[in-house]
């Protein structure tokens, strides 16, 4: 029976249950945004710039960081997902930060919003999950003229991350498909600007160190969220690989081999 449900009831299922699981006394919302660890965010945030009163759809919020740390910064924020269970705990968040966001459970193949709703759509660790190109389009609807959409997401060539991806099977919806590099030149056709880097070269030795020194079970911890939450004694070593990834991108074709992409394109 289990094998018949289509792909976006699994992802509810799957995120509903993360969800159950998730504490939101734990959740340190700047972490995620300025950490050494979060390059992605790091790098959104800074081209980004302003926030303050842009209404701003957070598409695949997940427990609602992304929400809450633009909501303290004075945009106006709906917490959205294919879960209920994680709009809820996103909605659960913010209430213990203290600030308002809207939740909305939201298929991101087709937003239910009307056209010109939003100035900015944040969409992080979502395309992977959907289809890409259907719902870059869909982002694309729902964006003001000169609206920005900023995403980030897994590539899928570099052979290191690929087996972590096949051993971390319990912590990953069987459906996703992290992305090719390529999607940039997609984003280029339907936007009118993009810029993008990409994150995690020699940074990957901390996976590796993670499995083969301190022998952590991919399936029972997520090493994307253990890198956040031990973001203060990974810092030095992180910033250290940081700057190997950055003369190994100068070297052509190396981005595609990273682990991640951020994206900041303009409608």
């Amino acid at each position: 029976m289990k094998k018949n449900r289509n792909p976006l009831q699994k992802e509810k299922d799957f995120h509903d249950e993360w969800a159950s699981k998730i504490d939101v006394e734990d959740i340190d919302v700047d972490l995620y945004f300025e950490g050494s660890t979060c390059p992605e965010n790091r790098y959104i945030v800074r081209k980004l710039g302003d926030i303050g009163g842009k209404r701003l759809l957070d598409l695949g919020c997940g427990a609602g960081e992304n929400s809450v740390y633009f909501a303290r910064r004075g945009a106006n924020c709906v917490a959205s997902d294919i879960s209920p269970g994680m709009v809820e705990t996103a909605l659960k968040l913010a209430n213990r930060y203290g600030v308002k966001i809207d939740g909305k459970v939201i298929n991101a193949m087709d937003i239910d919003f009307p056209e010109n709703s939003f100035d900015i759509v944040y969409a992080a660790n979502i395309l992977h999950h959907v289809d890409p190109k259907r719902t870059l389009q869909e982002i694309h609807r729902v964006l003001v003229p000169g609206g920005i959409v900023c995403f980030w997401e897994p590539l899928r060539h570099n052979p290191i991350i690929n087996i972590y991806r096949q051993m971390a099977k319990d912590v990953r919806t069987e459906d996703e498909m992290p992305l090719d590099i390529g999607i940039i030149k997609f984003v280029k056709k339907v936007y009118a600007e993009a810029e993008f880097d990409t994150f995690w070269l020699a940074s990957l030795w901390i996976f590796l160190q993670f499995y083969l020194i301190e022998r952590v079970n991919p399936n029972e911890e997520r090493y994307w969220k253990k890198i956040i939450y031990e973001e203060a004694r990974l810092r030095q070593l992180y910033f250290r690989l940081e700057t190997v990834d950055r003369a190994l991108k100068k070297i052509p074709l190396m981005k595609r081999m990273a682990w991640n992409i951020a994206v900041v394109a303009t409608k």
